[in-house]
């Protein structure tokens, strides 16, 4: 069953390519769960295209399963660099497996990101604070959870 849904949204997603899987999993009573996301925003529509495409292409007279087609929800981790790209921007939080980064995604590239915040240091000479603008290069490889911070203004 897995294989013939892959292949199913594989020529799904080839029709728009605008959209990318970010997750799939059949369980044994063959519940079958996709998760989209897009490099701009994923509409009800989508998800009912490829839901459509994959539902009309199984027989239920075959094999029972239940379809459920989701869109990437904006408290879920980043798992794929197109997610990244898509939120340049934005602020960030970035869990490595050194520390923990909250700041404006400034970059995305195909091997790190850029983060961008301000913080308060100590000043050079004298007492009290002054504000710094601080940036770091962050590589995929050492990015644990990545979550776009949601503000309210």
């Amino acid at each position: 069953m897995k294989e013939k849904v892959e292949k199913l949204l594989e020529k799904a997603l080839n029709e728009n390519p605008t959209l990318f899987l970010i997750s799939l999993s059949v369980s044994a009573a063959n519940h079958i769960q996709i998760v989209i996301d897009g490099d701009e925003a994923v509409s009800v529509q989508n998800c009912m295209d490829i839901s459509r495409a994959i539902e009309h292409h199984l027989d239920r007279e075959e094999e029972d399963f239940s379809l459920e087609v989701l869109s990437a929800g904006v408290t879920e981790p980043l798992v794929q660099k197109r997610q990244y790209k898509k939120n340049v921007g934005r602020d960030l939080k970035v869990k490595t497996k050194q520390n923990t980064l909250e700041g404006i995604l400034v970059e995305a590239t195909d091997e790190a990101i850029k983060l961008q915040w301000k913080a308060k240091e100590p000043k050079p000479s004298g007492k009290g604070k002054i504000t710094v603008e601080k940036e770091e290069i962050i590589p995929y490889s050492t990015i644990v959870e990545a979550k776009v911070m949601i503000k309210f203004k």
